[in-house]
């Protein structure tokens, strides 16, 4: 049975003691409230459902999220853990007044519109896929709190939120012209490690963050593979490489002024500790390409042109998967839109047949 009292502050306080199950309480501004939450509670209890849920009510966003930060995050890589701090304080500005307990749908809902109409830091609207990942970071820090941090939750809210859609990704090619007035600028540079990742990314569709950690003992220039261990998806993969390809690790490998204690295949300057980290590329990259004229080009965009390349060239999805490392075959159909000059001239060897 309920106890219901009046306190000191004149608000009502309800206790509920109830064998089996640990001493309840909460407090109201009203008798009656007080009275419906009791009655609420001991029929959960007789049904054997009730759920404490106090930890709940007393947690904001912002402490979870903290708590996230610092149990979840470092289990994943530092790339990962980068973003994840970023949409963390996205998240926390917007929504990290409020308690777990109190983050209903049309809250989540709200911020998910106020995102999809807001400009970011760059003047330019903040994409749909970006909105799409902050929920996804909110939903599951509300899964792990369900699962393992014993908060009372009932159900996770952002599961019943409309996502935004992904869109429908870059479609940005490389013309033959484009290709050569790129390398032509990038061969002029001091450094050749510039123009060599650009070419690795062109002929094997490798991400920049596999190329740049690779170590000497992952090239294997005689059966032409690299091997790769640590990948985005975690899955290792072995990539054949072209003669092309092949010839640029042969030149890397053999690079005259790769320091003795250093591994890296593409390694840059020492930092303050006085070790070399990977090749530092992207001010160069971006002087690069205007001074070769390429227009709304990025260098993940090598990537999409290597491996629709590999489409053209008549590999299945299974094989471009495997030496892409794409790990389902929705990602894969985001870089493998054909050329339509491509499919108008296959369309006209059809008719002569």
């Amino acid at each position: 049975m309920a106890t219901i009292v009046k306190t000191p502050s004149g608000s009502w306080k309800a206790v509920i003691r109830k064998t089996g199950w640990p001493a309840t309480a909460k407090t109201f501004r009203t008798k009656r409230d007080a009275q419906d939450w009791a009655r609420r509670t001991e029929d959960e209890m007789v049904r054997g459902v009730f759920v404490q849920r106090s930890a709940s009510e007393r947690m904001t966003l912002e402490a979870a999220l903290k708590r996230y930060l610092a149990d979840v995050t470092p289990t994943k890589k530092p790339s990962t853990q980068k973003s994840e701090r970023h949409k963390a304080n996205t998240l926390i500005e917007h929504l990290g007044k409020y308690s777990l307990a109190a983050l209903t749908l049309e809250l989540i809902a709200k911020f998910r519109d106020t995102r999809l109409n807001s400009l970011g830091h760059r003047g330019k609207p903040i994409s749909a896929n970006t909105v799409r990942l902050e929920l996804a970071l909110l939903g599951h820090l509300y899964t792990v709190a369900i699962q393992e941090w014993g908060l009372g939750l009932t159900y996770n809210p952002v599961q019943n939120i409309r996502k935004p859609s992904p869109g429908e990704g870059r479609d940005r090619r490389l013309s033959p012209d484009e290709e050569k007035r790129l390398f032509a600028v990038l061969r002029q540079h001091s450094n050749p490690m510039l123009a060599w990742i650009a070419r690795i990314a062109l002929e094997t569709g490798m991400r920049s963050s596999e190329t740049l950690t690779l170590t000497r003992s992952q090239v294997d220039v005689k059966r032409r593979v690299v091997r790769l261990s640590d990948t985005k998806n975690n899955e290792a993969r072995l990539v054949p490489l072209t003669q092309a390809a092949t010839e640029v690790f042969k030149q890397a490998l053999n690079n005259p002024v790769r320091p003795l204690d250093c591994d890296l295949v593409f390694f840059g300057e020492p930092g303050r500790d006085g070790k070399r980290g990977p090749y530092a590329y992207t001010k160069l990259w971006n002087q690069a390409k205007k001074q070769a004229g390429l227009i709304d080009f990025r260098f993940h965009d090598l990537r999409h042109e290597a491996v629709s390349r590999l489409v053209e060239a008549g590999l299945s999805d299974q094989e471009v998967a495997a030496i892409s490392g794409h790990k389902s075959m929705q990602m894969l159909r985001r870089y493998t839109h054909l050329r339509a000059e491509d499919l108008v001239e296959k369309l006209d060897r059809l008719r002569e047949v």
